[in-house]
């Protein structure tokens, strides 16, 4: 394939390769519940900080678990950011969604647990068996220093450590502890599982660090990402190096066919990185409110773009990680 190919959008290709990407049954609500976060990193594709002000309201949360309570179809609420530590009523809507007996993520990224104010923080995860995706972009600390700030890496070590005394991370218990990489510059990751082999030597061996699985994931080229790659001239050339490696496995699997996303003010999207560009479910603006389940948007068809080559890139990408192994 020609590297230097115009960049063909996303719909197309998905009509040329034969592929109806179609909506399925939501099993999984992801919740922005703000911008505010103690760190401001170079890809961040929500462009979260220190000195954002957007926080989810406790009205909002009131009405996502009530809408929750009337989905039983919704087992899974994935709680992000910013980080979502810090929005005031973050408590609430873990509490709320784990007395509905859903499974509760935190995408937490790890210092966040060592902020003032924050005390105890780790240990209500744990007894709320809330399992945390924690960003570690990399096992050294050279490279998640120049990615998330100096001293991030140590700091993220000392959570870790933390955590795997509360008895996260451990293969035989229930609290789950996983690992979120993302590389530093414009390229794929590497496989998954060869990666994750890496990280669990070089953190077991140099800092006694456990976790469970590790989640390679895609930059996206939204935001502080795509704003670097257009100040350095290398859009272009990270969109052809998705576009040239494109996976029609992958592009069945894509998270959004499953998932609804919700903002911190309660507009509703297909992804999270959706919601970034503020491309509405259906085409068109709805709140939670203007909704009486979570499932009503079930027929709507998915809003794709040019970002959605970088889900479908190689061995696909995900909040969960890849897609394809």
């Amino acid at each position: 394939m020609n590297k230097n190919r115009t960049i063909v959008p996303f719909d197309v290709t998905l009509a040329e390769r034969g592929l109806a990407i179609d909506r399925m049954p939501i099993d999984v609500l992801q919740i922005n519940v703000g911008k505010v976060c103690n760190q401001a990193c170079h890809h961040c594709h929500v462009d979260a900080g220190p000195k954002r002000t957007e926080v989810m309201a406790a009205a909002t949360i009131e009405r996502l678990i009530n809408l929750l309570e009337h989905t039983p179809g919704v087992t899974t609420v994935d709680i992000t950011g910013g980080a979502p530590e810090l929005n005031p009523n973050f408590r609430m809507l873990v509490r709320g969604a784990r007395a509905l007996g859903k499974r509760v993520i935190d995408r937490c990224n790890l210092t966040v647990l060592l902020q003032s104010g924050q005390e105890g923080t780790a240990e209500f995860l744990a007894e709320q068996g809330v399992a945390i995706v924690a960003s570690l972009p990399c096992y050294s600390k050279g490279n998640v220093d120049s990615q998330r700030g100096r001293g991030v890496f140590d700091e993220s070590i000392v959570a870790l450590k933390k955590l795997n005394a509360l008895g996260y991370g451990s293969p035989e218990g229930e609290l789950e502890l996983d690992l979120v990489y993302n590389p530093v510059g414009p390229s794929l990751p590497p496989p998954q599982l060869t990666l994750q082999a890496d990280y669990k030597r070089e953190l077991d061996e140099h800092f006694g660090v456990r976790f469970n699985r590790l989640l390679a994931i895609t930059n996206m080229p939204i935001s502080r990402f795509l704003h670097d790659l257009q100040r350095q001239g290398q859009y272009e050339q990270y969109m052809t190096t998705l576009l040239n490696a494109f996976n029609p496995t992958a592009a069945r699997g894509v998270m959004c066919r499953t998932m609804l996303s919700v903002s911190w003010d309660g507009l509703l999207f297909d992804c999270d990185f959706n919601q970034m560009l503020d491309i509405p479910v259906g085409g068109h603006r709805r709140s939670i409110w203007d909704i009486s389940r979570l499932d009503d948007l079930e027929h709507m068809p998915l809003a794709f773009g040019d970002h959605c080559y970088g889900c479908t890139a190689g061995a696909g990408s995900s909040c969960g990680g890849s897609l394809t192994r």
